[in-house]
Order: structure tokens, then C-alpha cells, then sequence
């Protein structure tokens, strides 16, 4: 019998079609394999979810640099019944451009427990930022990590127009980018007048632990409470699967800095995998196959006190997303 990893990888040869997509969703649909081992807390979110929908519908970016199998709004259901969550962010990635149709369609159908991180730029306009805080968008992402900004100038600029934009409303900046990025961007971002949410433990490297050059400006912002760090994509930052024991050091870090900045995401579901050869976007570049019940697990591990992680899972969510009321 293929394994979902097989299925993917066979696709993946052929052309990207939407039958092929959807045939990869339905094999990619099941990725709780470990039983959750503790109490998850009444009104649970994860800040960290993508959808990727049916091409015809929500066609794909054509500057994108991977093209991901389908991920569906039950495939996600599905899994957070498995986690119990309840609470979900659902946050536009790189593959659509500053198209967010896929991502508000998605929030739309899940309903009031849903929110939306957003992707924009410089054609976008008020009544667009109007229209999407309306449909439950209270962030918008900068991923520079994937679009390969390495040059702190450009970086720079980028988010002082974003920041501009949304200082209107009551949103975040979410940022993806290399730690020499943010360590150069230092007194911007402890400026901001809106929050800075860095995505996937600031993506440092787990084997070189907290003290590594660039983190302290991490846990500075943090500790002063200018910034949320999402401790999520445990295996973009870690070689060491498929449970990530150097990440540990890395979470209890951010914790100790600040438990009232932290929040907890899957990365589902795992696109584009941070150590596989790219492919060229006429191919399906498969996800990273997580055990998502292990990785919700390992909070505990992270996080043994159960008052700090109803912190990082409702409490810390409900304040930067604002969700109302608790279940």
C-alpha cells in the first residue's frame, strides 16, 4: 500500500493538474498520527495554519517559487478536532501573492472561531484593509524569508509600508524573516507602533540554541513586550525529527522571557519543506510529512507548567487576535 509520502512524491513527477492536487490533499488528509497526551484548554487556538484550495477556484501566484498539493477547510476541521482545538489562524501564504481570497474564504466558512493573517503591498488600498478587517483579517505577513530579502534596506522599507498601512486598524505585523534581518532592524521594530509577531521561533537554528547571535534581540523584544514569537514550524528550524528535542531550549527561552508574548501554531499543513531540493512550480513540491499529534505534544515537554500553556494556547491568542470570550 503507498504511504501518503509516496502518493505525493508520484504526483509530484507528473504536471500539476487539479485532479493531481486533489488526489494529493485526500492522501495528505490525515496527519495526527500520536494521540494528544494531556488537557488541551477550553478555547485553544493555532495561531499558524494554511489553506490551500482547489487551483481552478484560487488560482495560484505565477511568480510563486513552489506549488503546494491541495489542503483543504475539512482536511483542517479534521485536524483540529483530532488537537481539540478550537480556535484557528489562517494566514495567506507566499504561493497566492497578495491574492487573500483562499485565506478569507476560508475564515468565512469556519466562522467566528477563525481569524486571517493577510498578505499586501503597495497597490493596496484602505477600503481593501476596511473590507478585510470586516472578514477577520487582524495581521498582515512579511514573508521575506521565502521571497529571499536578504538585503536589511529592502527589508526595511517593506515594513515601514506596511506598518503604515495598518496602523489604522488593530493589526500586527508578522514577520518571516532571517535573524540578521531582524538583528538590523532592531530599533525599527522596538518602535512600532503596532505589535511585531515573528513566525517560527524567529526562525533561528534549534542546534545552536538561544544564545545564538541575533536571538537576543528576539527575547529582548519579547521580554519588553513589543513582540509575540510564534513557537510553530518546530521543523524549519530543526534537523532532529520527528520531535524536535533542540527546540526545546528555544521555546523555554521565548517562555522565560515573556509567557504572555508567546503563542503556539502547527504549520499546517507543513508546505514546502525548509531541506528538500526545489522544484520547478509545473511540479507538486510535496509537504513536510509532520506527525501533528506528536508536535502538540511536545508543548507539554516545552511548556510543563499547565497556567502558562493556557497562556500561550487562549489567554496570549485571544488577546493579539481578538477572539471574545473563552469555548
Amino acid at each position: 500500500m503507498l504511504t501518503r509520502r509516496d502518493v505525493l512524491y508520484r504526483i509530484g513527477a507528473a504536471g500539476v493538474s487539479a485532479v493531481a492536487l486533489r488526489t494529493a490533499a485526500f492522501a495528505a488528509a490525515d496527519t495526527v498520527k500520536t494521540a494528544v497526551n494531556y488537557d488541551i484548554p477550553v478555547g485553544a487556538c493555532d495561531c499558524h495554519v494554511h489553506v490551500f484550495g482547489d487551483p481552478a477556484t484560487f488560482p495560484f501566484a505565477a511568480n510563486r517559487v513552489y506549488t503546494p498539493p491541495e489542503a483543504s477547510i475539512q482536511m483542517l476541521l479534521d485536524l483540529h478536532q483530532a488537537l481539540r482545538m478550537q480556535r484557528v489562524v489562517v494566514v495567506t501564504p507566499s504561493v497566492y501573492g497578495t491574492d487573500n481570497s483562499c485565506t478569507l474564504d476560508a475564515v468565512r466558512r469556519i466562522g467566528a472561531s477563525a481569524r486571517a493573517v493577510a498578505v499586501i503591498d503597495q497597490t493596496t488600498s484602505r477600503e481593501d484593509l476596511v473590507r478585510m478587517d470586516a472578514a477577520g483579517v487582524r495581521g498582515v505577513r512579511l514573508n521575506l524569508e521565502t521571497g529571499g530579502t536578504s538585503d536589511p534596506s529592502v527589508a526595511r522599507t517593506i515594513l515601514a509600508s506596511a506598518v503604515e498601512k495598518i496602523s489604522p486598524f488593530n493589526w500586527h505585523v508578522q514577520l518571516y524573516s532571517k535573524l540578521a534581518i531582524i538583528a538590523a532592524l532592531k530599533d525599527e521594530l522596538a518602535q512600532l507602533p503596532v505589535p511585531v509577531v515573528f513566525d517560527h521561533f524567529g526562525a533561528a537554528k534549534a542546534a545552536l540554541g538561544p544564545n545564538q547571535s541575533g536571538y537576543e534581540v528576539i527575547l529582548e523584544l519579547v521580554k519588553s513586550g513589543r513582540a509575540y514569537v510564534k513557537i510553530s514550524g518546530a521543523y524549519r528550524i530543526s534537523d532532529h525529527g520527528p520531535d524536535f528535542p533542540d527546540a526545546t531550549a528555544m521555546a523555554q527561552a521565548l517562555v522565560a522571557a515573556n509567557s504572555e508574548r508567546i503563542v503556539w501554531g502547527t504549520d499546517w499543513p507543513h508546505p514546502n519543506p525548509p531541506n528538500m531540493p526545489r522544484r520547478p512550480v509545473s511540479e507538486i513540491t510535496p509537504p513536510a510529512a509532520i506527525d501533528d499529534g506528536l508536535l502538540l505534544n511536545q508543548l507539554a515537554k516545552w511548556v510543563p507548567d499547565a497556567g502558562v500553556r493556557k497562556k500561550i494556547l487562549v489567554d496570549n491568542p485571544a488577546r493579539l487576535y481578538g477572539f471574545q470570550g473563552i469555548g
